[in-house]
């Protein structure tokens, strides 16, 4: 980059990793052009688990899914970028390339009149890693506590239960977009007949990936509709439940752990 121009980007992260940024966007390209994920991944030098982890955080964002797999499994399954997919490369096209032009404008003419590419440079950092994009369907009232329920897509549904004051601060009403998010330690994994479907915050899902540490396990849970729900928890449990790839589970968190965020 030269002394004169500025640089900018258009990204949404969650703790360090991209959710919507310019990498994600080049490997939903990718996906398109290779049709197979580990092959897209490869051509980009990602980690099959970064590209995963990638396509899984942009799934969970949006009201339908940008990627499908076909059944094939690990290595041989094909992939597709949808058409909610390919409206978010276009749009983030189109926006990166509007941002560019505002960058240029501020390189020649200086930052006075170019308020909105400050707006556009703004990012969230988030260290939450299940961050979900929801529109608020009902909010009651009680005493102290205020119950949200949001859909996350036409299939799920969430609940959180926050403060009176909160609920007011955040302007919260049907119809509003709100970010909920939980954090994977607060996500309880059990097989499927251990839990009751009519719990609030229960999710059925099949194991996409599960990564053992020294003391935890982090398991990524397909709860179907492209999104995924990730739990951390102890080793021991996931050995004790005989978590692997493909195995069917009920995951669940309680409404006090939903976190909601608006802009």
């Amino acid at each position: 980059m030269t002394a004169d121009k500025i640089d900018a980007s258009i990204s949404l992260r969650s703790g360090d990793k991209f959710l919507v940024g310019r990498d994600r966007i080049r490997l939903l390209e990718a996906v398109a052009e290779h049709g197979n994920i580990t092959r897209a991944a490869k051509a980009l030098g990602f980690s099959y688990k970064t590209a995963w982890d990638a396509v899984n955080a942009i799934n969970n964002l949006l009201p339908s899914p940008a990627f499908r797999t076909h059944t094939g499994g690990r290595a041989g399954g094909g992939a597709e970028v949808t058409p909610e997919g390919l409206r978010l490369i276009e749009t983030f096209r189109r926006l990166e390339a509007r941002l560019t032009a505002i960058s240029e404008a501020i390189a020649k003419e200086g930052v006075d009149g170019q308020d909105e590419a400050l707006l556009w440079m703004l990012g969230a950092q988030i260290s939450t890693r299940n961050v979900f994009q929801c529109e608020v369907m009902q909010v009651t009232r009680g005493a102290v506590d205020v119950e949200v329920e949001m859909k996350a897509s036409d299939r799920h549904v969430m609940r959180s239960t926050i403060t009176n004051a909160a609920a007011t601060a955040l302007r919260l009403v049907p119809g509003r977009r709100v970010l909920a998010l939980i954090k994977a330690p607060f996500v309880r994994l059990a097989q499927p007949d251990e839990h009751s479907d009519g719990a609030s915050n229960f999710f059925l899902g099949e194991t996409r990936t599960r990564t053992d540490g020294d003391a935890n396990s982090e398991i990524a849970l397909d709860v179907g509709g492209g999104k995924t729900i990730t739990a951390v928890i102890p080793r021991v449990t996931a050995d004790k439940l005989k978590i692997v790839e493909g195995s069917r589970l009920a995951a669940t968190f309680d409404p006090s752990y939903v976190i909601l965020a608006v802009n």
